[in-house]
C-alpha cells in the first residue's frame, strides 16, 4: 500500500508558508507501514487539483490533500472534487450542526450564514468533523483508492490525522505496527562503527532492518521492524540491542533515543541539573530548542540573546580588554558569556555561542561560518571552534545548536557528572 500527498496552495508555492503538514503526514502513515510515494505541492487552480488527482490515483492507494478549503463559495479544491468524482455538493446536517455550535462557543452566530457553504460535502463522502476548525475532512472511496481531503491549518490537519484518519486505515486495512529504536553514537567515524559491530550486523534476524543516519556529529543506528504484536516487536528489537552493548557501549549516549533534546532531558532530569544559555549569532535557537518539549522548565531557567557586544560587556559581564584583543568570535569572549549565564541565572549548566553566521562580516572581519561555543558544567569548561563558510546563515544557526546540545550530552556522559 502506498500514499501520495497533495499540498493545495499559492502561499506554499511562493514560499511565504512553509509545508510542515506533508513531513507530519508522512511520519505518521509510516507508523502503520504506509511509505509516502510522492508529495506534490500545486497551486488554487481547478485544472491542477484535478490533473494531480488522476496522477495520484496512478500512483498510490491512499491519497491525501490539504489545503484550499474555506467558507467561499468559488472554494476551488471542493469544486475540484465535485468535477473529478462526477458528484453533487449537499449540505451535511451533523457539518451544519457542527458549524452552529462552533460559532454559539464563539459568540459569532452572526458569520454562521457566510460560513454555510463549509457544511457542503460531496454526496459520495464519508465525513470526519473537524473539532479544531470549520471545514471537514471528506473521505471519497473510489476505484480501490481512498481520499482524504483535509483543510490545511496544521493544528488541524494534526488531530485529524492522528485522531481520525490513522485509527480508520490501521482498522480498515488490518495494518501492521512498525517499530523502531534508535542508539546514539558519537566519538567514532561511521566507517570504523560500521567495521566494529559488522559481526553483529550480520546476524541481525532477517525482519529487522538497519539504517546509519549521521547527524551532526552523532551517529544514530535506527533498527526497525513489523509486524501484528508491537510488544512482540518491541522486545525483539531490544534482544539484538543488549547484544550491540557490549560492542560500542562507550560511544553510545543513548540506548533509545532520536531527538537530541528528548535525550538531553533525560540526563538533565535524571541527575537533577539545570542549564542556561547565553547567545549571540544563534539568536535564542539554542533556547527554543530547549523549551520545544513538556517538562523543559524543571531544568532551564533562562537565557540571554546578547546580540551586541556591548550587552555582551553589560549583561554577561564579558572583558571589553577580551573583545578588544581577542574580538567578539572568539575562545575567550565564549567562555566568559558560558562563565557570565552560569553566574546570572545560578545553573550548574550554562551553554554559549558566539559566531558570524553572514552573509556579511563582522566589524572585526571575521571569516563568515566561524563560530565557538563553550560548555560549562560547574567547574568543568570545554570550548570548540566551527568553520561552515558555505552554510546559509540559518542553517548555521540551527547546525551549531544542535552541536552544542549533542557535545552537551557527551560531556555529561563521559565526565560522569
Amino acid at each position: 500500500m502506498k500514499a501520495v500527498l497533495i499540498t493545495i496552495g499559492d502561499e506554499i508555492l511562493s514560499g511565504n508558508t512553509v509545508d510542515t503538514n506533508s513531513n507530519f503526514i508522512a511520519a505518521e502513515l509510516k507508523k502503520i507501514g504506509i511509505p509516502v510515494v510522492q508529495i506534490f505541492t500545486i497551486s488554487d487552480e481547478i485544472s491542477a487539483i484535478k490533473n494531480t488527482l488522476k496522477s495520484a490515483f496512478e500512483i498510490g492507494d491512499v491519497i491525501i490533500t490539504t489545503g484550499g478549503l474555506g467558507p467561499t463559495k468559488d472554494d476551488k479544491t471542493k469544486i475540484a472534487f465535485k468535477e473529478f468524482f462526477n458528484d453533487e455538493l449537499v449540505l451535511d446536517a451533523e457539518t451544519f450542526e457542527h458549524l452552529r455550535k462552533l460559532f454559539e462557543k464563539r459568540n459569532r452566530t452572526h458569520l454562521l450564514e457566510l460560513n454555510k457553504p463549509q457544511a457542503e460535502v460531496l454526496s459520495k463522502a464519508e465525513i470526519f468533523q473537524n473539532e479544531h476548525g470549520t471545514a471537514p475532512c471528506q473521505m471519497i472511496q473510489e476505484n480501490g483508492k481512498t481520499v482524504f481531503s483535509l483543510p490545511g491549518v496544521p493544528f488541524e490537519v494534526k488531530p485529524l490525522i492522528k485522531e481520525k484518519i490513522i485509527p480508520f486505515l490501521a482498522e480498515k486495512f488490518g495494518l501492521n505496527h512498525i517499530v523502531t529504536h534508535t542508539v546514539s553514537v558519537v566519538g567514532i567515524p561511521e566507517s570504523l562503527l560500521s567495521e566494529q559491530i559488522e559481526s553483529w550486523e550480520l546476524a541481525l534476524p532477517k525482519e529487522i532492518s538497519l539504517s546509519y543516519l549521521p547527524v551532526g556529529n552523532r551517529i544514530k543506528l535506527r533498527l526497525t521492524t513489523h509486524g501484528k504484536n508491537q510488544q512482540e516487536l518491541d522486545e525483539k528489537i531490544l534482544i539484538e540491542i543488549e547484544k550491540l552493548k557490549p560492542l560500542i557501549g562507550e560511544n553510545v549516549i543513548s540506548w533509545d533515543g532520536d531527538d537530541i533534546v528528548e535525550i538531553l532531558k533525560e540526563i538533565l532530569t535524571e541527575k537533577n541539573l539545570t542549564i542556561s544559555t547565553a547567545e549571540s549569532f544563534t539568536g535564542g535557537e539554542l533556547s527554543k530548542l530547549l523549551t520545544s518539549i513538556s517538562g523543559s522548565s524543571t531544568y532551564f531557567l533562562g537565557g540571554i540573546v546578547a546580540y551586541d557586544y556591548q550587552k555582551k560587556i553589560e549583561i554577561l559581564g564579558v572583558s571589553a580588554k577580551t573583545i578588544q584583543i581577542k574580538t567578539v568570535v572568539s575562545a575567550e569572549v565564549a567562555q566568559e558569556m558560558s562563565a557570565g549565564a552560569q553566574k546570572l541565572f545560578k545553573t550548574q549548566i550554562a551553554l554559549s555561542t558566539t559566531g558570524v553566521a553572514g552573509p556579511n562580516s563582522d566589524e572585526f572581519n571575521t571569516e563568515v561560518g566561524t563560530a565557538f561555543y563553550s560548555i560549562r558544567v560547574n567547574d568543568f569548561e570545554k570550548t570548540s571552534r566551527i568553520y561552515l563558510p558555505h552554510f546559509e546563515r540559518n542553517d548555521f544557526a540551527k547546525f551549531v545548536s544542535q552541536r552544542v546540545l549533542q557535545d552537551l550530552v557527551e560531556v555529561l556522559i563521559k565526565e560522569k557528572y
